[in-house]
This record gives structure tokens, C-alpha cells and sequence, in this order.
């Protein structure tokens, strides 16, 4: 009995070590995974960048193309359930034994309705790919081999650092680098992004905001950056620079999001961070929706009624 007796004290002490060895095991999974889920770039690297496949900063609104606009178009249109409707009727009446009125009764205001709706639509498209084109070949300068150079929109890339200058937009979501303002300071407006109209500041850590306007600093500045994965929360963003044997710890104020217009300071660089579709604008942007009015879901339920 007493070995008995013995043996069960043991067997809680056993429950609680494996317990607690589990939760270990646990909390070192979730690291290992919050680490595989961090993005990795190098400054002015676009060799080692490119081993990743980051998007470039061309962005894409519009839905249709030349070869998806027709399809595309009438599965948007039959979703209306009075289209569908008069098309099952179509089919009906191209069996003689069940009706006795001509097809071409319902088959020509079907095609009327679709042709409208249709050349609305594509109108309405053209104009979004019109519009993506003139931002996407909006010009930027861009740091490449130690000099400043002229390039579009679509063609920065992840890890390359530009200078954008007072009263512009900023072309992709950037980590602040350096400012004409004391202590790496850079006031920004947005508007486009969350209708707030008062400036806020954003400011550069000090090991960045020392290099200034110096082209042969910020050429060969190489720092690493880890951080989170693309993300559509505007106020939140965490990673670490690692530079010079140190590591930096970097938070929402010291990014600038694309949508954003410099003001109140000459100029600034910036390291680019997301670009094109992963930058958080996009991420809130989403797909462009096949858009029903209440005069739509008061007609698909009154068809339902009569058909029924």
C-alpha cells in the first residue's frame, strides 16, 4: 500500500511537467511561426529583394479586360434574378409545344436591357483603367547608384529608397529615412485615408536621420528589415532595422503610407516598405464589387413573388 500510496503523489508532479513542457512547446511553434511570417528586405538590395517576389508598385482597379469583359459582364447581369427570369423565359418559348408567343418577343428588350447596362459598365471601366494608368506613370526620384533619377510609379520596387519631395503624394508605403526638418521630422496629410484633415508628424529614428540629403550615405546605407506581412490596418505596423550590428525598433511613426502628401517639409527619403497592391491603401481598397441598389433586392424579391 505504500508504494501505492506513493506512485499516485508522483502522478499530479508528472501531469504538471508535461503540462508545462506542452505550453513550452507550444509558445516556440508560435514563435517559429510569427518568424516565418515576417517579411525580410535589404536597402538598396534589389538582387536579394527580387529572391522574393515582392510586387512592384503597379496598382490594377479596373475589372474588365479585353478578353473577360463580355462573360464577366453578363454573369454580373444574370445575378439580377428579372434577367435570369426573362431568360428562362427565352428558353420556354423556343419550345413550341409549350408556348405559342414568337421568341423574339423577349429575346430583343432582353438584349436592349443587357446592351445598356453593359456599355454603362464598360464606360465606367475604361475610366478605371485610365485612371490606374496615369498613377501608375506618375514620375518619382528614385536613389540609384549614388544619384537621383526620374522613374514612374510601376517601377519602384521594394528596398529601393526615393525622395519625395513638399505637396506630393507619397508613391508606396515608406519607412522614414531623413527630412529637411530637425530631428528626421516630415508632416503629412491624410486625407485620402482616414478624412482627417490636420497634419500629422512622423519622424526618423536617429541612425537614419543623420545621413540627411547625403547621397553617399544613404547609397551605401545596406540595413535589413524584418517586418509583418501586408495588412490593411493603417494604425499599426512593427519591425526591426538591423544596421550596423544594432537593431532598431520601428512602429507607425516612422511610416509614411501611400495616399499621403508630404507637407510643410522640403523634402524627405524613404525607404520603400510595400508596394502596388500589398501597400495599405490597397489592402483597404478590395476588390471592386458588383454594386445592387435597393431597387435591385426590391425587384429580385418581387420576381421570386411571381414566379413563385
Amino acid at each position: 500500500m505504500k508504494y501505492v500510496k506513493a506512485s499516485i503523489s508522483v502522478i499530479p508532479w508528472i501531469d504538471s511537467w508535461c503540462s508545462s513542457a506542452m505550453s513550452k512547446a507550444e509558445k516556440e511553434n508560435e514563435g517559429k511561426q510569427k518568424e516565418e511570417e515576417k517579411r525580410c528586405l535589404m536597402a538598396n538590395n534589389r538582387l536579394f529583394n527580387s529572391i522574393f517576389e515582392y510586387p512592384n508598385n503597379t496598382i490594377k482597379t479596373s475589372k474588365y479586360t479585353i478578353f473577360n469583359c463580355l462573360p464577366l459582364n453578363l454573369f454580373e447581369q444574370f445575378q439580377r434574378l428579372a434577367n435570369a427570369y426573362f431568360l428562362v423565359l427565352l428558353l420556354l418559348q423556343l419550345i413550341p409545344q409549350i408556348s405559342s408567343l414568337a421568341w423574339y418577343t423577349t429575346v430583343i428588350p432582353l438584349i436592349v436591357v443587357l446592351s445598356i447596362t453593359g456599355v454603362k459598365d464598360a464606360i465606367d471601366d475604361v475610366k478605371r483603367h485610365q485612371n490606374d494608368k496615369q498613377v501608375n506613370n506618375r514620375s518619382v526620384l528614385v536613389l540609384v547608384n549614388g544619384r537621383v533619377k526620374e522613374d514612374k510609379w510601376m517601377n519602384v520596387q521594394v528596398g529601393d529608397i526615393i525622395k519625395l519631395k513638399n505637396d506630393h503624394p507619397v508613391t508606396a508605403d515608406v519607412l522614414l529615412l531623413s527630412s529637411s526638418e530637425p530631428c528626421g521630422l516630415t508632416y503629412i496629410e491624410t486625407a485620402d485615408l482616414d478624412g482627417e484633415t490636420n497634419l500629422k508628424v512622423k519622424q526618423a529614428i536617429s541612425i537614419t536621420s543623420d545621413m540627411e540629403d547625403d547621397l553617399e550615405l544613404l547609397s551605401a546605407f545596406k540595413g535589413e528589415v524584418k517586418y509583418e506581412l501586408p495588412n490593411n490596418k493603417l494604425d499599426k505596423f512593427s519591425g526591426v532595422l538591423s544596421y550596423q550590428g544594432k537593431t532598431y525598433l520601428l512602429d507607425q511613426d516612422r511610416l509614411l503610407l501611400r495616399g499621403c502628401i508630404i507637407r510643410n517639409t522640403d523634402w524627405c527619403y524613404g525607404l520603400v516598405i510595400y508596394a502596388g497592391p500589398d501597400t495599405k491603401l490597397m489592402q483597404n481598397s478590395g476588390i471592386t464589387a458588383f454594386k445592387r441598389t435597393h431597387i435591385d433586392h426590391l425587384m429580385n424579391v418581387l420576381v421570386l413573388w411571381v414566379s413563385s
